[in-house]
């Protein structure tokens, strides 16, 4: 076989793209082999391998130490809960239907012979048990499920809610509205029971338990139901409650927080209507500070004077409280009669340092001479004086019987005589009616008999219209009247028409044209309302976020201990305070963290309530509920984007996120949002729900004008433009601002037509006949200042709301 030769067609030869790979450093190579099988493995490289190895094992380590830690305080969470040394373990008896009968609810807990029941005589109805077998302490409260508002502070400081079903139909429209705002609010742990379903046949109880099974998963995943018929079935669920696993609420979990057990108003010296309330009860969430401020929900932002460690009202000691006669056998242990021997043993724990006590100052109270002031001169003095005088209200020569308004349209021949002799004109007039009236009633009887009649026959028609039908029949012309502007911004978006007997100039003098709304500037400095010099802002909201809970994490404060039973000396009280307690709603108080107390502007994102479904507008009072805190306000809404400005939107959308703008005190989040609408009737609906996002008086939201015109005529690129402006004027000011049309051509004016408002306008093609020249404006616009922190906690539910829900199940 012949061998091809090289550089013959069989020889392979090398292409432009050759690799070149990197050539080997043999010498180098060498040597550090020779080392290397020399000495054998460095220490360096044996140190590297072994820590790398030991870093491993430690990274398991750590991960395994850390969920021995979690699962501890897991256990230490469970064991503290209803145990010696902290508070009891308050659950809230919630009944979801009206044929739930909530005291024998609270009986079957009570019959338990291993319990000791201590009634609560003031307050919430409700008792406290002990049981002595499991030392747990237990006190059972209940929510009244017509008031939402109670049902709702119930749910802010409860350990656990306690859901009571109807085994027929689990529950009604009221409750499902309920479960709703507690989910919005935020759900701590909870616990499902039915009752009365041994009383149903046999046979029927397995398809009732299959029903509500598949009712309760809709809003309860995996959650198991209890039957509450027996003493057995009680102590399996109050097992059930104790073992569970907690959920924790965060808002409620950084702050203290107690439920008022006992309320004592002390008159001032000054008035009877303010003055010290002395409120009792236990310390939940973190220890208690006196030098802090606390949040009465509902009613406001009060100091302390002092903490005082008050005897509980029954027997701490388990142990103790074994022996002592059981309700289960007819004897009720009552101990809050016994006030006397506890106000002997009264301790005073904290007194407040004034040095230290923070203020309750919530707003910057400006300076009006802050700025560059001018005093008016001699002249500019006169001129104001003899413009009064001119202004001052002249008396005219009118007929007797003319209304105000009337009067405005009668011209005056006589308005340079004096008021006096007009007066006295006045008068003689009214005389000289009055007599010759006199003598038409004496000269003919008969027609003013007739008048008398027809006058009496239009008051009984007047009085057959009652004023709640005509309040009903206002309610209901403004709902339609909404509802027609909501459907006009659907159809025609910002669009607005031009005033012609104002000019455009003068109408949109505060707004301004934009090249781009996503890349122009616009500085939030500029142009603020004088409400934006009494509130305060941070210069890095989210960093002072951080650094207080930090600092919360890292220094526990000293002050009464969680499990506590205090009574707290809170100064300066309205008496109002006490009303609910009287009527046996929850008291419910926070204590703030550090700058919660002052006014800012606070952006929350929320979602419509799908069964809402009336419009919505901006500036509309409505009800929140932030967190801890409910107060009333009028909020902005505007789109939510990543954006340095947020567009303006007049109506609250159905669908999507929003954000709602609004003055009001200063809450670190998280924190749940609900906005509420209160009816005539007194009712509250659900708007919406969200979360706060953020406390930034900085956020630019603008309101956007849209003028429309029409072409006139059209040649090529070039149109006369009609009905945007009236004047030339107009046209020559908004020249610079650039033009858009509805199918989606650009272009500028070029020059004013005529006199009348008509324009030549430059496109970047051919106009249709049938679009639409637009004309966008922009305007920084901000909240009102409405915020009403004292809101009762008496509500009822709207009756359409549940309609609507009943339609939408």
């Amino acid at each position: 076989m012949a061998v091809p030769k090289a550089g013959g067609a069989g020889a392979h030869r090398a292409g432009a793209l050759k690799q070149q790979n990197k050539p080997h450093k043999a010498g180098r190579h060498r040597r550090n082999s020779a080392r290397r099988h020399a000495v054998g493995v460095s220490v360096k490289t044996l140190s590297s391998q072994k820590r790398r190895n030991l870093a491993k094992l430690d990274r398991k380590h750590r991960a395994l130490q850390l969920r021995q830690r979690s699962k501890e305080a897991v256990l230490a969470e469970k064991r503290n809960l209803g145990h010696k040394d902290a508070p009891p373990h308050l659950v809230a008896v919630v009944p979801l239907h009206a044929n739930v009968d909530s005291q024998s609810v609270l009986r079957q807990f009570q019959s338990s012979e291993a319990s000791v029941v201590h009634q609560a005589e003031r307050g919430l109805p409700g008792f406290v048990l002990l049981c002595p077998r499991s030392k747990l302490r237990w006190q059972f409260v209940v929510a009244d499920r017509g008031n939402l508002f109670a049902v709702l502070d119930l749910a802010k400081v409860a350990d656990t809610l306690l859901f009571v079903l109807d085994p027929l139909e689990g529950w009604d429209a009221v409750g499902n509205y309920c479960l709703s705002c507690i989910f919005a609010q935020g759900l701590p742990s909870y616990g499902l029971a039915v009752q009365g379903l041994a009383d149903q046949p046999l046979k029927k109880q397995i398809d009732l338990q299959k029903k509500l099974r598949k009712i309760t998963e809709k809003r309860f995943p995996e959650a198991k139901l209890f039957p509450l018929n027996t003493e057995q079935e009680s102590v399996l669920l109050l097992h059930h409650l104790a073992t569970q696993k907690q959920r924790h609420l965060a808002f409620r979990d950084r702050r203290a927080h107690l439920l008022a057990e006992a309320v004592e108003f002390v008159p001032g010296p000054g008035s009877a209507l303010v003055g010290t309330l002395k409120v009792s009860g236990y310390v939940r969430g973190r220890s208690l500070n006196v030098n802090r401020l606390v949040h009465i929900v509902g009613h406001g932002d009060f100091q302390m004077s002092q903490v005082d460690a008050t005897p509980e009202p029954f027997g701490q000691n388990l142990r103790a409280a074994k022996g002592q006669p059981r309700r289960g056998k007819g004897v009720q242990d009552n101990t809050f009669s016994k006030v006397a021997e506890m106000e002997e043993d009264v301790q005073v724990l904290m007194r407040a340092d004034p040095s230290k006590q923070e203020s309750l100052q919530s707003e910057i109270v400006p300076d009006p001479m802050d700025g560059e002031q001018t005093w008016p001169t001699e002249e500019e003095l006169s001129e104001a004086a003899e413009s009064l005088k001119q202004t001052k209200k002249i008396s005219r020569r009118v007929p007797k019987g003319t209304s105000a308004y009337q009067a405005t349209w009668i011209v005056d021949e006589r308005e340079g005589e004096s008021g006096s002799d007009d007066e006295e004109l006045d008068e003689a007039n009214g005389m000289e009616e009055e007599t010759s009236m006199e003598e038409a009633i004496s000269q003919d009887g008969s027609s003013s008999d007739e008048e008398e009649e027809t006058a009496t026959e239009d008051e009984e028609c007047e009085s057959m219209v009652l004023p709640e039908d005509v309040e009903k029949m206002e309610e209901e012309e403004a709902v339609l009247e909404k509802y027609q502007r909501e459907r006009q911004e659907e159809m025609f978006p910002d669009e607005v028409d031009t005033p012609q007997d104002v000019a455009a100039r003068i109408r949109f003098q505060k707004y301004r044209g934009l090249k781009s709304f996503r890349t122009s500037p616009w500085d939030p400095n500029e142009n603020l309302p004088r409400d934006y010099a009494r509130i305060f802002q941070f210069q890095d909201f989210f960093q002072t976020r951080k650094h207080v809970f930090r600092q919360l994490k890292e220094a526990e404060e000293d002050g009464a201990a969680v499990g506590t039973y205090v009574t707290l000396h809170i100064c300066n009280v309205p008496v109002s305070v006490t009303e609910g307690f009287q009527q046996q709603l929850p008291l419910v108080l926070y204590v703030l963290l550090p700058y919660e107390q002052k006014m800012s502007v606070l952006n929350l994102l929320v979602r419509r309530f799908a069964s809402y479904t009336e419009p919505v507008q901006a500036k509309e009072e409505v009800i929140v509920h932030c967190g801890f805190r409910r107060f009333q306000t009028s909020p902005l809404y505007s789109q939510h984007s990543s954006a340095s400005k947020h567009k303006l939107v007049r109506f609250l959308p159905a669908d999507g996120p929003t954000m709602a703008t609004m003055y009001g005190p200063i809450t670190f989040p998280p924190a749940s949002v609900l906005l509420f609408k209160q009816r005539s009737d007194g009712s509250h609906d659900l708007l919406a729900t969200g979360s706060l996002h953020s406390v930034d008086p900085s956020r630019v939201t603008l309101k956007r004008v849209v003028l429309s015109g029409h072409p006139f005529k059209i040649h090529r690129k070039m149109a006369v433009v009609r009905y945007m402006f009236f004047n030339r004027e107009d046209v020559s000011w908004f020249k610079p601002v650039a033009l858009r049309t509805k199918w989606g051509r650009r272009g500028h004016i070029k020059e004013p037509v005529g006199t009348h408002g008509l324009m030549k306008c430059q496109f970047d093609g051919q106009l249709k006949s049938q679009d639409t020249v637009l004309m966008t404006l922009y305007k920084r616009v901000f909240p009102k200042w409405i915020y009403e922190p004292h809101v009762p906690g008496l509500s009822r539910i709207g009756e359409s709301t549940l309609c609507e829900r009943e339609e939408m199940d």
